[in-house]
């Protein structure tokens, strides 16, 4: 299976390279989503309770809200491979994480819950990966203006729960 170092430029918007740079070059994306799957589930079983509902700033998410985030985000990203791979040319618009914040209601959720969907998520998102042969991880379509092949949207999840743990670990713990 393909690994992060096989991407080309120009398979993804350069903005996301902030989430591939976060995968080990030596992973495949299957080992990468698995990898990241058990990091972000054992730091966030690890976070203080307290520091959950914790926001370092106005208007700033708190962790249960980051982790809806990546949820919420990982099932756009694999929708999106989902449609490159099955060859459908209609451009997909974005979508404004903030917008789907305030409305998810993370503050009411409990850890478990989350984790739990979490964990639901990335299986699924595994189990469409490893559907996918080379010809479709390499299909590539518009999302939000860009090219996207569907290998980089996977590559694209497998880095960016990585990269909110950074934050959540630079500026809330």
């Amino acid at each position: 299976m393909t690994k992060a170092s096989d991407l080309q430029g120009t398979e993804y918007n350069e903005y996301y390279s902030q989430y591939i740079g976060l995968v080990p070059k030596d992973e495949t994306l299957l080992q990468a989503l698995i990898s990241g799957r058990d990091e972000c589930i054992n730091f966030f079983r690890n976070v203080d309770v307290h520091k959950l509902d914790f926001r370092y700033a106005e208007g700033k998410w708190t962790p249960k809200e980051i982790l809806l985030h990546v949820i919420d985000a990982e099932r756009v990203f694999s929708y999106r491979a989902l449609r490159f791979a099955r060859k459908d040319t209609t451009p997909v618009q974005g979508f404004d994480q903030d917008d789907y914040v305030k409305p998810s209601k993370a503050y009411s959720r409990s850890l478990d819950s989350l984790l739990d969907e979490y964990q639901s998520v990335r299986e699924a998102t595994i189990s469409l990966f490893k559907s996918m042969d080379n010809e479709m991880l390499a299909s590539i379509g518009v999302a939000s203006g860009s090219e996207l092949s569907a290998r980089a949207a996977g590559f694209i999840v497998a880095g960016h729960d990585r990269s909110h743990i950074n934050i959540i670990k630079e500026r809330y713990l």
